[in-house]
């Protein structure tokens, strides 16, 4: 059966019913017409459905209303199909119409319309001709003649328009399809889109004319860009700038989207683009002054080996084409704030960075419940390597996320700068599909091949790219294909590897020189006025060399974090708390609760009166809920997060009747910032590179990021890397960003028992993170509006090792009056030994779970000298606490540090020399944990078991017992 939309019958239906009626007429089989009219692509109804109308007027009239009856009762073949007999009976199938012509006709239309990139002239250098034969009139059983036989508008769309014949539409399909721009847009599945992008393509309408004055000053800017590469090649020659040679008009291609933009109310562009062609795009879209840049090759005040302290944080920097800028007043060119984010040599990681920037200046925040969109007013915008694309797997994993709720950015423009070579590695051997775009077809991205020699035809592919996501917020790629001048850096020789691509690089005109030679012989600038431009553009480069100072050097990059209304951090009061409390435990009157969690729901309404009652999760839900009434958003994600992993959290419930949803942090009374959380895809780089920019373009905002286990952090570990633990010192770019990670040994094995905290504390330096492993909810929650109370005047990242077992557990739990009273501690001393302090001989210090796992022994209850010490906050390491705790124990005899991970994980390496420096050479320190291992944790649970029962023994044992079982550091 077929379906349409719309079952009304338009007057496109109507001549396709002629269309369809004549075939039928003539004796041409249902089954033959049903497949043409499957395959034909008119406007309109569903072509299938008039079909089944006809069937129905043919067999029973009376089924159908009275006008379409009439209709069909009435019309007769239009004269445009009425053609020729032919004598071979194998080609007709009645008087009067050639099937076979017609389906060819169409065919070889549709084949150019979907395959005509094939035969385009995309490449400026090399010899990329793909298999094209789909294309030949051959293929599809016709010939020029047969298609100069029939009707314009069996080829349909606008090259129809206008056209004599079909051969005639065909030749104008050739001209579109087949010049030195290709597309791909029949793989997605919206019709509007599809005829829109046709539609587009074949009127020509971004194909505008350019006034001469727009000629001259696309010249101007080609200049710019080449004679900024040749200057810096001539004068620093050897140093790396990867310089964007060969794709040259990418520059003036920013320009026109940028000023499209600008037209359309846009108030924020994000940029992001890995080293090739960094320093034109800084200096030339971005402003960045060309004294700054030229300043950086000169070594001016840019000695980044040895660390400067700036505004309370250690400033190291890094090379220049990794740097970003900002934009902040705009300029006549580009009349609006433009971000170009900063990014490592990991090519494509900051995609997702990006993609979260956008979205934080897409978002309102300072509403309650979820944050208004507006996507509009952010444009992103992602420059790609051609061999990054398809090569790097967060390509895939941020693509993902452009049509989810959480993350989506109303559509990003994306540009391929392709120069046909990977480093050394020719494109053959780093993809297995034809084109380094390919990845985007899955995700119905739509795809711009473009030969970046062709000025006009870049334009117009910018231009018909933020069109189309004005039009559908979808994401869109140009592929600018063009070539590398040079090797992968300047000091590079590609000979070596592409000898025959480089010769034939070495002999080809520059695309400023090819428009320049355009515009000469149109007499839009006179005769060697290209060259002379060329030279007074080199002229401005060598003055302002010249002139250069140690004063130029040090010019902001604009990334600094700017003020923010930020409330400062306060105790809240018993009311505040059980005002939120109330509002997450009142639901509306028809809204029904699933009965297994409405027990729960019960039970945790009750337990703000238990002492201790308030587990992990109701913590967290408290200080979600009062940092929205002082005017703090909270913004968490992360795969499962809505309901929790563990079941703990529930922020988020769900109606079993009717399936509604309700946020029960949406409706706190007094709230004066919103509340997000979502489930995110099953990514961890994506998603965490994006809430890091999220982070950093909303600084007033407490942003969170979980794990679902904290193992599977390590799959992020290039966002933690390169942009988390050292963004600051790098490129002065600050995030408070939340990593909550579900760290603890349960004998859950070794893929769900360590967030890796080593590695975190191996990052940790010059106060550029906060690492904590809390032990109970109190001390969560504290931590939480701690860390929203240093948003604005201590900025950094929070690492929160979160548990599993402990989130329900009673010695986790904490009362309202811990919640209201206290404050976090990152050093908890023994309270059971305050009375017996002079008796205590062994202090353990441990960290975390494994607390619990100690405190619940039978060995514990029983001690009297030995005491059990937490250090709740790793890093910054608590120094002056812990000296007071450890000083207050007059008759220590030993420390040791207790970890249930193994002896070269978890804190122990960190610990082991601050402790020893604080503990100075009369007290032994000694270690207690799993042996070394390459492994996590155990793979048996019985194993487990076994080995925790022994390190929590081993706390208690006599010395002579511990000097048998654990090594002395």
């Amino acid at each position: 059966m077929f379906r349409m939309n719309d079952y009304t019958l338009q007057p496109p239906c109507r001549v396709l019913c002629e269309q369809i009626g004549v075939l039928l007429q003539y004796g041409i089989p249902r089954r033959m017409v049903r497949n043409m009219t499957n395959n034909l692509a008119f406007h309109g109804p569903n072509a299938g459905y008039v079909l089944e109308l006809y069937d129905r007027f043919l067999t029973d009239p009376e089924s159908l209303d009275e006008e379409t009856r009439a209709f069909f009762a009435t019309w007769t073949p239009p004269d445009s199909w009425v053609m020729r007999t032919v004598p071979d009976a194998g080609a007709t199938t009645g008087p009067g119409i050639d099937v076979a012509r017609v389906l060819g006709a169409h065919s070889l239309s549709d084949a150019i319309r979907r395959h005509g990139h094939l035969a385009a002239s995309l490449t400026p250098i090399g010899n990329f001709k793909p298999d094209a034969s789909v294309l030949s009139p051959d293929a599809h059983s016709v010939t020029e003649e047969d298609l100069a036989g029939l009707p314009a508008s069996i080829v349909g769309g606008k090259a129809a328009e206008g056209a004599t014949s079909a051969l005639d539409a065909v030749h104008r399909l050739r001209e579109l399809y087949c010049g030195t721009s290709g597309y791909e847009f029949t793989h997605i599945s919206s019709d509007r889109e599809r005829n829109w992008l046709r539609d587009a393509i074949e009127s020509g309408q971004f194909h505008q004319p350019m006034s001469d004055e727009k000629k001259r000053a696309v010249l101007d800017r080609l200049t710019a860009v080449e004679g900024f590469e040749r200057f810096l090649h001539q004068t620093y020659l050897g140093q790396k700038r990867f310089s964007i040679e060969g794709n040259d008009i990418l520059v003036p291609m920013l320009d026109e989207i940028i000023h499209t933009a600008t037209n359309d109310h846009t108030e924020h562009v994000v940029i992001g683009m890995a080293h090739r062609g960094r320093l034109n795009v800084l200096a030339h879209v971005l402003g960045k002054p060309y004294a700054a840049i030229l300043s950086e090759f000169d070594h001016l005040k840019h000695s980044y080996g040895a660390p400067t302290e700036m505004d309370g944080h250690v400033y190291s920097g890094d090379v220049k084409y990794h740097l970003g800028w900002r934009q902040t007043g705009g300029s006549d060119q580009h009349p609006l704030p433009v971000v170009l984010a900063p990014n490592p040599s990991h090519l494509e990681y900051v995609n997702p960075v990006l993609e979260g920037m956008t979205r934080a200046l897409q978002d309102t925040r300072n509403l309650p419940g979820t944050p208004a969109q507006k996507v509009d007013i952010a444009l992103p915008i992602v420059l790609h390597g051609d061999a990054a694309f398809p090569g790097q797997g967060v390509v895939a994993e941020t693509l993902n996320l452009a049509r989810l709720q959480g993350f989506n950015t109303g559509g990003t423009i994306h540009i391929i700068v392709n120069n046909l070579v990977g480093y050394t590695t020719d494109w053959q051997d780093s993809r297995s599909t034809l084109y380094s775009s390919d990845l985007a077809k899955g995700y119905e991205i739509p795809i711009v091949h473009v030969n970046a020699d062709d000025t006009e035809a870049c334009l117009a592919a910018a231009r018909l790219a933020i069109n189309y996501r004005e039009e559908f917020h979808q994401d869109i790629l140009i592929d600018l294909i063009g070539y590398r001048r040079w090797g992968h850096n300047e000091g590079d020789d590609p000979s070596y590897t592409q000898p025959q691509m480089y010769a034939e690089i070495n002999m080809h005109d520059t695309v400023r020189a090819k428009w320049a030679a355009t515009l000469e012989a149109s007499g839009v600038i006179p005769a060697g006025d290209g060259e002379r431009r060329l030279n007074a553009h080199q002229d401005e480069l060598h003055a302002i060399r010249e002139s250069l100072s140690n004063q130029e050097a040090g010019s902001s990059n604009g990334l600094e974090r700017q003020s923010e209304s930020v409330p400062d951090a306060h105790n809240v009061s018993e009311g505040e708390v059980r005002l939120v409390h109330e509002a997450m435990h009142t639901f509306p009157e028809d809204f029904t609760l699933n009965p297994k969690l409405k027990r729960q729901l019960e039970r945790r309404l009750a337990a703000i009166d238990r002492d201790p009652g308030i587990d992990w999760a109701h913590a967290e839900a408290l200080a979600f809920g009062t940092l929205l009434t002082d005017g703090v958003p909270v913004r968490l994600t992360g795969q499962d997060s809505e309901r929790g992993t563990f079941g703990q959290r529930h922020l988020v419930l769900h109606d079993p009747e009717t399936g509604r949803k309700h946020n029960i942090l949406h409706h706190v009374p007094g709230a004066e910032a919103s509340f997000a959380v979502y489930n995110s895809p099953l990514s961890e780089t994506g998603v965490m590179g994006f809430e890091y920019g999220y982070a950093v373009a909303a600084p007033e905002a407490l942003v969170l990021w979980e794990a679902q286990f904290g193992d599977f952090v390590n799959s992020a570990q290039v966002i933690i890397d390169q942009f988390i633990a050292p963004g600051s010192a790098k490129w002065r770019q600050y995030s408070s960003l939340v990593l909550l990670l579900p760290h603890g040994y349960e004998g859950q094995g070794p893929e769900h028992s360590s967030a890796r905290l080593e590695r975190f504390l191996q990052l940790a330096a010059n106060n550029n993170l906060r690492i904590v492993n809390c032990t109970t909810s109190a001390q969560y929650f504290h931590v939480l509006r701690r860390q929203a109370g240093m948003l604005k005047n201590d900025p950094r990242p929070l690492i929160v090792m979160t548990p599993k077992s402990l989130l329900r557990h009673p010695r986790a739990q904490s009362s309202v009056s811990d919640l209201v009273d206290g404050t976090f501690q990152a050093v908890i001393d023994d309270a059971t030994a305050a009375d017996r302090r002079d008796k205590v001989e062994r202090l353990v210090l441990c960290s975390g779970k494994v607390y619990v796992d100690i405190i619940g022994s039978d060995a514990f209850a029983a001690t009297e000298n030995v005491a059990v010490v937490r250090v709740e906050e790793l890093y910054p390491f608590p120094a002056s606490k812990l000296q007071s705790v450890i000083g207050s124990y007059p008759n220590l005899a030993e420390a040791v540090w207790l970890q249930e991970e193994p002896e070269n994980m978890g804190a122990w390496r960190y610990m082991q020399p601050r402790l020893r420096e604080l503990l100075g050479s009369d007290v032994p320190l000694r270690y207690i944990g799993r042996s070394e291992q390459a492994s996590p944790a155990e793979g048996s649970i019985d194993d487990h078991q076994e080995e925790q029962e022994r390190i929590v023994s081993a706390a208690f044992a006599d010395v002579r017992a511990l000097e048998m079982s654990v090594s002395d550091d």
